[in-house]
């Protein structure tokens, strides 16, 4: 059993379908033996790279149970409880307390502009539902994220919030400021892809919450960087960063993308993904295949195959 606190890269996991749209849990299993096997500290579902706007809710605690049996502790996981009800993402994160999980995890709902206050309320829907680990994911593109005084006043409140996922541009001083507000007790974790991952490590984040496809590659370029070798995390950052770009244009890109990617790697066995979703036309499918042709020379070059 891995303990400790998280730090490196913490994959968002897809949600495997079969081909005729139903859970693929042995798609499931093997995306949890490869975070093992390629010493991932931990892996997060059902999250938005896990198409969980898709699911019922009896699939949600599907996806959760059987990901805590397969890791069979040699990843943690972290449950993804979204709701945009306070109440009922607390109820969410309870049960998957029940189902084995090593931590919770909440995003901010930002489909319409609220205050810092109500944030902090719907945040107490969950944190009072749970004595699990709580890791807040603050998705907004294109406005403000949580503030580093809120993080404070929360964590004081609660403190098992521990972690919060960022995914805005510039966000080094935001994290330095979190960090110096809550003397290190709310550890930051990039989001975004892995994106502003080379940045964020120098302004001290513990780690990144990416999507499974690069995962590994996105680890060991972690490891590099805080290892003091910054041009070799570069290096190595920068033969997947056109893959990155070009995915993080739509969600739904993404999810295709990663699903192609890790059918391609043998983790996979189909790449469906549910409606509605973006069908890409004919010249983003050509990118898209020639992108992960050069991620997969990327991985078969570290592997030594």
């Amino acid at each position: 059993m891995i303990m400790g606190p998280l730090s490196g890269i913490v994959p968002v996991l897809p949600t495997p379908f079969r081909p005729d749209g139903s859970l693929d849990l042995d798609s499931l299993a093997r995306a949890l033996d490869f975070c093992a096997g390629k010493g991932l500290p931990a892996a997060c579902i059902p999250a938005y790279a896990s198409e969980f706007y898709k699911l019922t809710m009896d699939e949600r605690y599907r996806l959760v149970e059987e990901a805590v049996k397969a890791s069979a502790g040699r990843v943690r996981i972290i449950a993804q409880s979204n709701h945009f009800s306070g109440a009922l993402a607390g109820q969410i994160a309870r049960r998957n307390e029940d189902l084995g999980a090593d931590f919770v995890s909440v995003a901010i709902p930002r489909m319409f502009d609220i205050s810092e206050s109500d944030v902090h309320g719907f945040l107490e829907g969950v944190l009072r539902s749970t004595s699990l680990p709580v890791l807040v994911q603050d998705f907004n593109p294109g406005g403000q994220t949580i503030s580093a005084s809120l993080a404070r006043r929360v964590n004081e409140d609660y403190p098992h919030f521990r972690y919060l996922k960022l995914e805005q541009p510039l966000m080094a001083p935001r994290v330095v400021e979190i960090l110096q507000q809550t003397a290190g007790k709310v550890q930051v974790l990039e989001g975004w892809g892995g994106l502003y991952l080379l940045e964020g490590i120098q302004a001290g984040i513990c780690g990144a919450m990416p999507a499974l496809g690069v995962a590994d590659v996105l680890q060991e370029t972690y490891d590099l960087a805080v290892g003091g070798n910054m041009n070799g995390a570069s290096d190595r950052f920068e033969r997947i960063l056109p893959y990155l770009v070009f995915s993080l244009q739509n969600m739904e890109l993404l999810v295709r993308m990663e699903k192609r990617l890790l059918v391609r790697r043998g983790v996979l066995a189909s790449e469906h993904v549910r409606e509605a979703t973006l069908t890409p036309d004919p010249s983003t499918e050509a990118h898209v295949d020639f992108l992960i042709d050069r991620v997969l020379k990327v991985v078969e070059s570290a592997s030594g195959s």
